[in-house]
């Protein structure tokens, strides 16, 4: 006798992945996942393919991830899918310290975010 099953969040046409502790600002990471929103699936890897920010590597196996449950766990078709949502959330902070002149010292913080990405299937149009 085990609990009830949770409803799902997302909808049938909709698959999700998700990272969490990854060593970037949010606002840093906020600005990749913002050339992704609404594009297609196929674009949306281009785009970040040949991005030159660090952290687009990272955003593209989430991306990845995403195309993957999609395809695997929910039966979606690969071709008609877009990122409907990618979002990024604060999470640990890291604080260090760096020694400075005449005794002080200068503080630094690490700062780790989560990033969502949910991918969804374009309805079909005649």
């Amino acid at each position: 006798m085990g609990k009830a099953k949770r409803a799902r969040v997302l909808d049938d046409t909709e698959a999700r992945a998700y990272s969490k502790s990854i060593r970037v600002s949010p606002q840093k990471l906020n600005l990749v996942a913002q050339s992704i929103r609404g594009k297609s699936a196929d674009s949306a890897l281009a785009e970040l393919a040949f991005s030159r920010r660090r952290i687009a590597v990272e955003v593209r196996k989430v991306l990845e991830s995403a195309i993957a449950n999609a395809e695997n766990n929910h039966q979606l078709d690969v071709d008609r899918l877009y990122v409907k949502e990618a979002f990024v959330g604060k999470t640990m902070v890291l604080k260090r310290f760096r020694a400075r002149a005449r005794g002080r010292v200068g503080g630094i913080q690490k700062p780790f975010s989560n990033l969502t990405v949910i991918v969804r299937e374009r309805e079909e149009t005649e």
